[in-house]
């Protein structure tokens, strides 16, 4: 770092003042934190996920249980069905099990180490709620904080190893106040101005504090880490319709999806392919990436369910099923697949209607 650390929090505080995003879930700039179980709702919604693509499940999420007492008393599987489209599902069981016992204490504690015990939170969340919630001396480190501060102080190590000196480093450029405040333009800079490729360093607030912008090449950090292979699983899954509805299970509880509604399938597994040998007509095949491992599932035309338990589901109505996304891809290509049949089914008939007034002019 090229200046003395004590600018850099007033620096940034400024310029958020003037420039901060307008989120759902977000206090403006000097006033009163906003309401600790908004913050914790969106920083859970927020982990894997874009601000763009959380703030309509906020916005519904919070219409429908505003508090964290009528989230803790809300059906499982109807809060399973709504966080569809969010991914992470784990998130969601243990956003229930986090909202029991939240109420069951009669609120959030305000201090880190006990943020840290509840269910689903890790020390990324555990901080962010500290600090935004309850105004706590503390520095949440997200990825868009851990390049801001990677390129200030041009920490070298490669990333995930370099995560240690970032949140030291991140501490030591902490104001004496508006700590909240102060977390969310580190959070800003890095998602607007400190971006990944190209960051627009000549509006940044503390480009002369910064040692990466000093080297020449900001880009070039935070070094990371050469990717892991991931390996490639192949399953197949089960279109089976019937007069207007569709057959759909409810996945185990634990596991992979757990709790949620999806297409029958062969059993495809983080671990291995499925093993199903029912044949059917081939409807295509969609790909879908989870955090270890990518998945391609071929989409089959279905019989009869082999399933003991499900429901028929209407076809009209299947956006309310909750699908998750893998399966609501399915779900598309299906439909896709049975509009372009009728399509083609509508030309045939007109052409044979042609056909026909044409012999008979």
């Amino acid at each position: 770092m090229q200046a003395s650390v004590d600018s850099v929090g007033a620096k940034l505080l400024g310029w958020y003042d003037r420039h901060a995003r307008a989120l759902p879930w977000r206090a403006p700039p000097g006033s009163p934190p906003a309401d600790s179980y908004r913050v914790w709702l969106s920083e859970v919604m927020l982990q894997q996920t874009t601000v763009a693509h959380a703030a309509p499940f906020f916005l519904r999420f919070t219409e429908r249980w505003p508090t964290v007492e009528a989230l803790a008393a809300a059906d499982e599987a109807e809060v399973m069905s709504a966080w569809a489209g969010l991914g992470y599902y784990t998130r969601a069981r243990n956003l229930i099990a986090c909202a029991r016992v939240v109420a069951e204490r009669g609120g959030f504690p305000e201090d880190q180490a006990e943020l840290r015990n509840l269910p689903g939170i890790g020390d990324y969340t555990a901080a962010a709620i500290a600090a935004i919630a309850f105004g706590r001396a503390t520095v949440p480190v997200d990825a868009n904080v851990e390049r801001v501060v990677a390129r200030l102080f041009a920490i070298g190590e490669p990333l995930p190893g370099a995560k240690p000196a970032i949140r030291a480093a991140a501490q030591t450029i902490s104001p004496s106040s508006r700590h909240g405040d102060f977390a969310q333009a580190l959070m800003d800079l890095g998602a607007g101005v400190c971006t990944v490729r190209q960051p627009n360093c000549l509006v940044c607030p503390v480009r002369n504090d910064c040692a990466a912008f000093a080297s020449g090449d900001p880009e070039a950090f935070p070094l990371k880490a050469a990717k892991k292979f991931k390996p490639l699983r192949r399953g197949r899954a089960f279109w089976i319709e019937r007069d207007g509805r569709v057959w759909l299970v409810r996945r185990p509880a634990k596991g992979m999806l757990g709790g949620m509604r999806a297409l029958p399938d062969d059993g495809w597994s983080a671990r291995g392919d499925g093993a199903s040998r029912l044949g059917g007509a081939r409807l295509g095949m969609v790909r879908h990436g989870f955090t270890h491992f990518d998945l391609e599932l071929e989409v089959v035309a279905g019989n009869r369910p082999t399933d003991p338990e499900g429901e028929w589901w209407p076809l009209d109505r299947l956006g309310e099923a909750g699908l998750p996304t893998l399966y609501a891809k399915a779900a598309r290509l299906a439909l896709d697949d049975a509009a372009a049949d009728a399509q083609a089914d509508d030309g045939d008939d007109q052409h044979d209607q042609a056909e026909v007034a044409a012999a008979v002019g």
